[in-house]
């Protein structure tokens, strides 16, 4: 497993700590991602195709604002530029785009063309069909000359700018020039995700980032070894005219290629990949972030690559928290031998971690407790809260919480043990510390979709169930394992008695 030194793993949180400072001009072919998820049980006796019964639908932003996305749920600021119609699907857009407070979108209105839309069916995590609705050709004339004139107003008040290129007709040669022109003439870096085997059509800019099979296509050569890789990337530079490449190779990780230095080999992150989706949209944006704060370009790559390592092991146009990839970072330290780093978030990053997933159509569920000797009981009703949700948080009493409620002798393990214990549990996607004797202020807060407690209650007596149910959620009970008690464990303890 590829390990930091204390010395890297020091140098890349200190960068994070700069994305909120960061503010990202991105342009390009944004888009309405859409999911369908259902079920599939039987075969339609019309013709031998699936019955696909729909039971779930949920509205994502995607394409280049997917990268805007990534762009605010990591702490940054955004100036989202693109083209929509004049339809449903760009009122749908905008409003997702405002929702957080991090983007900025500049959306141009075109007469001649839909909105972009993909509608992707699934069941049960496989992508069973997408349905595309949109127009493939440049913009128009006048469009073009809107798109220039606006980011000529915006881009001398960014640090860094992004063209996201989904070959939708927005980046055409004319406007991809322009900006690049203007951009370099005030001094501001240029990340290209190019979707056109013309790399010399991005001559100018700072960095391209290509996958392996666009830049196959665009060098003619067979990018499926490392070496062959770097030789693709290093006949890139001189023909696109760039200061670096970055290759993207998946499973394999990336390469970077630059005129003054060697190749730079980065091995991947992912633990277990779940969906590509969007992975390109996770790497320029980090790219973007750390370049505006001024970190090395090598640095960059790394912090880029460990985040997309996060974000294809998520279901969908996923994003990912500053605080995941922290844990990512300090999990794979000189030392950690741990598959599994938990992630113990503050109450306004576990807010923020809750926006973010419910921002990717998921559902999130939270449950709470002192958690002080874990015992089958707590294993029990964790796995269960996790079936009832795709996120499930846990909210852990503090210390003087648990003393005000059980007494001056407990807890007997402190906070930060308990919230790393519970978070260590696989079931469990983050864990964080309130203060209150309740965890009201915490549930309305976070807002769950799902609230899960032990059957001892009463759905009434839930503490946040009126909050919950009122904001359209729903209070789950779970199934107790019998005289599964922290309390009488730590009883028969004092008293030397067996089970």
């Amino acid at each position: 497993m590829f390990e930091f030194s204390s010395e890297q793993k020091d140098e890349m949180l200190a960068i994070i700590r700069t994305f909120p400072s960061a503010k990202i001009l991105c342009l390009g072919d944004v888009m309405l991602d859409r999911f369908v998820e259902g079920d599939v049980k039987r075969i339609s006796p019309e013709s031998p195709v699936p019955v696909f019964t729909a039971t779930e639908d949920s509205t994502v932003a995607g394409g280049a604002a997917n990268v805007a996305r990534n762009i605010e749920a990591l702490g940054g600021t955004c100036t989202l530029m693109g083209v929509v119609g004049s339809d449903g699907p760009a009122v749908v857009l905008t409003e997702a785009l405002r929702v957080g407070g991090g983007i900025t979108p500049v959306l141009i209105t075109a007469s001649d063309r839909p909105t972009a839309e993909k509608v992707r069916f699934v069941t049960k995590g496989h992508h069973m069909l997408r349905v595309d609705r949109e127009e493939v050709k440049p913009v128009d004339f006048e469009t073009g000359r809107t798109i220039l004139r606006k980011f000529a107003d915006l881009v001398q008040d960014h640090d860094v700018v992004i063209l996201s290129d989904y070959a939708k007709g927005v980046l055409t040669d004319d406007i991809v020039k322009g900006c690049i022109e203007i951009a370099n003439g005030v001094g501001r870096p240029v990340i290209v995700d190019p979707k056109s085997a013309d790399l010399a059509r991005y001559s100018g800019a700072t960095l391209i980032s290509p996958n392996s099979k666009e830049l196959e296509v665009a060098t003619g050569i067979d990018c499926s070894s490392e070496q062959n890789a770097i030789s693709a990337a290093e006949t890139a530079l001189t023909t696109a005219k760039v200061k670096s490449v970055l290759v993207t190779r998946g499973d394999k990780g990336m390469v970077l290629v630059t005129p003054e230095n060697d190749a730079f080999s980065i091995p991947t992150f992912a633990l277990e990949v779940f969906d590509v989706v969007g992975a390109g949209d996770t790497v320029i944006s980090v790219l973007a972030l750390a370049i505006a704060n001024g970190a090395p370009l090598q640095t960059s790559a790394v912090l880029a690559n460990t985040a997309a390592g996060i974000v294809v092991g998520k279901r969908g146009t996923a994003t990912i928290s500053p605080n995941e990839l922290i844990s990512q970072i300090e999990n794979h330290a000189i030392g950690v031998n741990r598959k599994y780093q938990p992630i113990v978030l503050t109450t306004d990053d576990a807010v923020r971690y809750s926006q973010a997933r419910k921002l990717e159509g998921k559902k999130v569920g939270f449950t709470n407790g002192v958690f002080d000797v874990v015992h089958p009981g707590h294993i029990s009703i964790l796995q269960f809260a996790r079936t009832n949700c795709d996120y499930l948080i846990v909210g852990i009493n503090s210390d003087e919480s648990v003393k005000r409620l059980k007494g001056p002798s407990r807890p007997i393990n402190n906070e930060s043990d308990r919230a790393t214990v519970v978070g260590a549990f696989g079931m469990v996607d983050a864990v964080t510390i309130f203060g209150d004797d309740t965890p009201l202020e915490l549930i309305k807060a976070i807002a769950p979709d799902v609230l899960i407690k032990g059957a001892d209650y009463e759905i009434s007596t839930v503490v946040g169930s009126d909050f919950v149910v009122n904001s359209g959620g729903q209070v789950v009970l779970a199934p107790l394992i019998p005289n599964a008690s922290s309390t009488n464990i730590i009883k028969r303890a004092q008293l030397g008695v067996k089970q």
